[in-house]
Formats: C-alpha cells, sequence, structure tokens
C-alpha cells in the first residue's frame, strides 16, 4: 500500500511540475530585441524575429536575398484582411525587421488576398523621420509605431 501512495504523490508531483511549466511557458514574452545588430544572411534569426510578429500564424513562408546588394526579405501570408489591416501588419512588421537587422534594405509582404507592399528602409526612415536602426529599446520603438498607427496622414505616408 505505500507503494502506490508512493507512485501517485510522485504522479501529483510531476503533473504540477507540468502544469506550472506549461502557464510559464504561455506568459513570457519574446524579447525580439535579443535579435538586435542581425544580418539578412543569419536565418536563424530572421526566422524567429518573423515567427514574432504580427500575423506570424499564417506566415507561410520567408525568402532571404543575400546573393548581391541590395540585400532584402519576402515574407508571404495565407491571410486575407482588409487593406487597413493588412498595411498595420505591414508597417508593424517592417519596423521591428528595420530596427532589428542591419542590412536589410527592402522587404515584401504578400498576402493570399493578391496585395503586395514592398517596404524600402528608405521610405521608412523617411516616414519616420528617423533611422530606426538606431532605436536599441522596445518600449521607445513600440511608442514611435503606435504614434504613427493612430495618426492616418502619418500612417498613410508609408503607402503610396
Amino acid at each position: 500500500m505505500t507503494k502506490i501512495k508512493i507512485a501517485v504523490y510522485l504522479l501529483f508531483s510531476f503533473m504540477s511540475l507540468l502544469v506550472l511549466n506549461g502557464c510559464h511557458a504561455n506568459n513570457t514574452k519574446m524579447d525580439l530585441f535579443q535579435y538586435k545588430d542581425s544580418y539578412v544572411g543569419d536565418n536563424s534569426a530572421v526566422i524567429n524575429i518573423a515567427n514574432h510578429l504580427q500575423g506570424a500564424n499564417h506566415l507561410t513562408s520567408i525568402e532571404l536575398e543575400t546573393k548581391q546588394e541590395p540585400y532584402g526579405i519576402k515574407l508571404l501570408y495565407d491571410w486575407n484582411q482588409s487593406d487597413v489591416k493588412e498595411r498595420e501588419i505591414v508597417l508593424y512588421n517592417a519596423t521591428y525587421l528595420f530596427s532589428l537587422i542591419q542590412n536589410v534594405d527592402w522587404i515584401t509582404f504578400s498576402f493570399s488576398s493578391g496585395v503586395e507592399y514592398t517596404i524600402t528602409k528608405e521610405n521608412l526612415q523617411q516616414g519616420y523621420g528617423k533611422d530606426v536602426s538606431k532605436i536599441d529599446k522596445e518600449d521607445e520603438l513600440a511608442k514611435l509605431l503606435q504614434k504613427t498607427l493612430e495618426d492616418e496622414k502619418r500612417f498613410d505616408q508609408f503607402f503610396p
């Protein structure tokens, strides 16, 4: 009888640890700025960044253009959203990617709706009036992005 009690106790303890570990994993937020100063050629970093941005659960493929400059990234999303929602995702994700990846010059976002957006580093910097790659704190980048998303006129300038 004692062996059964010990086995039940161990099983209960093990199950409790699994539940607690699962809860902890769901509450942790990925620190994207650990990838600050990555390069387009570092496919692991680019994939990890893209997999933690908006719409990542609809991201179907990533292509890295690294053979010759200008270097770029192509992201394909299997997602049909409104034009405004797609553009919000494009600006959000482009802002993070240009901030974290040193040598990316352009990013193309393709949606299954047939819409495609290409954002260049130069256009993004002109739109913000600053070089986002110089931002080294996520809260500062998030504030800049939020301010832009709330200002329709400023937001629209990224999409001529």
